[in-house]
C-alpha cells in the first residue's frame, strides 16, 4: 500500500515559473505603453492650432531637444516666427524661411521654397539681445501648407531645466467629422 505524505509541500517551481511569466508579459505590455508615451506625444491639427480654445505648450530644455513633426499630417512648414530667439535654437529637416523678432524684414532662408516637415528646438543659455525682456516662455508661430490649405499654429515654449517627458510632438491630420469644422473647434459665443 502506498502512503501519501500530506506534510510534503507542493512543488513551488511551477508556481514561480508561472508567476515570472505573467510578470514578464505584463512588463512587456505595459512597458511598451510607458515607453511610447515617453518618446512620442501626438495631437490633431485642430488641437495644435488652438481651435479648441487651448494654446499647446512645448517644454524646451538644456538637456535634450524636442521635435515638432508635421510628417503625419502631410503638411510642409512654410515659415516660422520665434518671438524670443535669445534662449532657443531651431533646426529643420529641409530648407526653411524663418523670421526672428517683430521686424518683418528680418527673414532668413528661401521663403518660396521652404519644404521642412520637422522643427527641432533646444534651449540655450540666454543671449543678451538689446530690447528683449526677461521671460519664462516665448511664442513659436508656424505656417504650414498641405492638402491645398494653409494653416497657422502657435505653441507656447516653456523654458525648463529638466528634460521633457517626451522628445517628439507629432501633429496628425484631423479625424473626419460630420460637419464642416473639425470636432475640436469651439463655436464663438
Amino acid at each position: 500500500m502506498k502512503y501519501i505524505n500530506l506534510r510534503k509541500k507542493p512543488d513551488s517551481s511551477h508556481f514561480f515559473t508561472l508567476a515570472s511569466f505573467i510578470f514578464a508579459a505584463a512588463m512587456l505590455l505595459l512597458g511598451d505603453r510607458v515607453l511610447a508615451n515617453a518618446v512620442l506625444r501626438s495631437m490633431f491639427s485642430c488641437q495644435a492650432q488652438g481651435l479648441g480654445g487651448v494654446v499647446p505648450t512645448l517644454p524646451v530644455s538644456y538637456q535634450q531637444g524636442i521635435n515638432l513633426s508635421f510628417i503625419p499630417s502631410g503638411e510642409v512648414i512654410k515659415k516660422v516666427w520665434l518671438n524670443d530667439p535669445s534662449q532657443v535654437t531651431m533646426d529643420f529637416d529641409g530648407p526653411m524661411c524663418m523670421q526672428f523678432g517683430a521686424q518683418q524684414n528680418m527673414n532668413t532662408g528661401d521663403c518660396k521654397n521652404s519644404a521642412a516637415n520637422v522643427i527641432q528646438l533646444r534651449r540655450i543659455q540666454k543671449l543678451k539681445i538689446p530690447g528683449l525682456p526677461n521671460t519664462d516662455n516665448t511664442l513659436l508661430t508656424v505656417i504650414t501648407e498641405g492638402q491645398g490649405k494653409t494653416k497657422l499654429y502657435t505653441f507656447r515654449l516653456l523654458y525648463e531645466k529638466a528634460a521633457p517627458d517626451y522628445h517628439t510632438l507629432a501633429i496628425y491630420a484631423d479625424p473626419p467629422s460630420s460637419g464642416d469644422k473639425p470636432s475640436c473647434v469651439r463655436e464663438p459665443q
